[in-house]
């Protein structure tokens, strides 16, 4: 059996995290019982909802167990299999965490699930074919709901969410404008995504600043607004909100660090009689589908191809999910294993 890389969280990030959060340790993968199956990992999927698992606090899901490997989502290849629905050579996803083989029971339902790679590559379904836009879609679809000509904007919209959302929004007949960092982010948005206009946060870095370019970008006012980021960004959502407008909140990576993000003026969602809803994507498995089926169609015609950020080698995971945390990667962060 293969020797197998691991990345374990070591200990609990006091503040910001850091590489000294993690360990890597190598180990022997087991040998297979009945109903089991080895994947070896292709890509490992890095996503903001893992620096919330570090922390030891209340939360949605339960805390990342502190000398276990890293929770994440994989996508790769059946290597051995000692179950009848899994030949080697499946291409599969599944959530095998930061490491570099995977041991999975292939009788437990939503652990493992066979891809094709025919007209999709197989990153994608750790982006816009997988949990980041079927996170787009939900946020869209079943709580924003938008007519044709509404305006809908997104933060962090040149991210794996971000930019399924604008392509998921475009085909409904909206107005969409991201929020994203940086002119090449914004020019990348408009340019390759296809939104309507796109707003540099780090242009715009106060709320007097983002409302008014909100203003510029939307004249007819915000009718939905997915939330990935919190804080100013979104008190200057709420003033150019219209009256009915719908917030989907999937995130709020500017508060992952510990500090809470209080509201300025939380009566505008009164005054505006608007719907804010949290959402957490896994809770909803009964859209995947639906949802998958959409997504799969944009990306095979060509209509949803993000870019991607591929760090090399399981050892740079680390550092490639600090920097997703600030925003260095471009499209969606992938390291690459194999």
């Amino acid at each position: 059996m293969p020797r197998n890389q691991q990345i374990l969280l070591d200990n609990r990030p006091q503040g910001e995290a850091t590489v000294d959060n993690f360990r890597l340790v190598t180990t022997d993968t087991p040998a297979l019982q009945d109903g089991q199956v080895l994947v070896r990992h292709h890509y490992l999927s890095l996503d903001p909802y893992m620096r919330g698992r570090m922390n030891d606090s209340k939360s949605y899901a339960a805390s990342q167990p502190l000398g276990e490997v890293m929770i994440g989502g994989t996508v790769g290849e059946v290597v051995e299999s000692r179950h009848p629905a899994y030949a080697v050579g499946d291409k599969v996803v599944g959530m095998g965490g930061w490491q570099e083989y995977s041991v999975v029971d292939g009788n437990t339902p939503g652990m493992l699930r066979k891809v094709d790679t025919t007209h999709v590559p197989l990153s994608a379904y750790l982006g816009a074919v997988g949990m980041p836009g079927v996170t787009a879609w939900y946020g869209l679809v079943k709580i924003i709901a938008p007519k044709a000509g509404e305006t809908v904007v997104v933060s962090a919209a040149s991210g794996a969410v971000g930019s399924a959302f604008g392509a998921l929004a475009k085909a409904r007949g909206c107005r969409v404008v991201g929020i994203a960092g940086g002119p090449d982010k914004c020019r990348y948005v408009t340019e390759e995504l296809g939104f309507d206009a796109c707003i540099d946060h780090r242009a715009n870095g106060d709320l007097k600043s983002m409302a008014r370019a909100l203003k510029e970008a939307c004249p007819d006012g915000i009718d939905g607004y997915f939330e990935n980021v919190g804080g100013y960004i979104l008190d200057a959502v709420l003033l150019r909100a219209n009256a009915f407008a719908r917030v989907a909140v999937c995130g709020m990576i500017a508060g992952y660090d510990g500090q809470p993000l209080p509201l300025q003026n939380p009566a505008l969602i009164l005054i505006n009689r608007m719907r804010v809803e949290g959402f957490i994507v896994s809770e909803h498995m009964e859209v995947w589908p639906e949802a998958l089926k959409e997504l799969g169609g944009l990306a095979a015609s060509g209509k949803l191809r993000p870019r991607e950020t591929i760090a090399q080698g399981l050892a740079a995971a680390p550092e490639a999910f600090l920097g997703l945390l600030k925003g260095k990667n471009f499209g969606k962060q992938l390291v690459k294993l194999v």
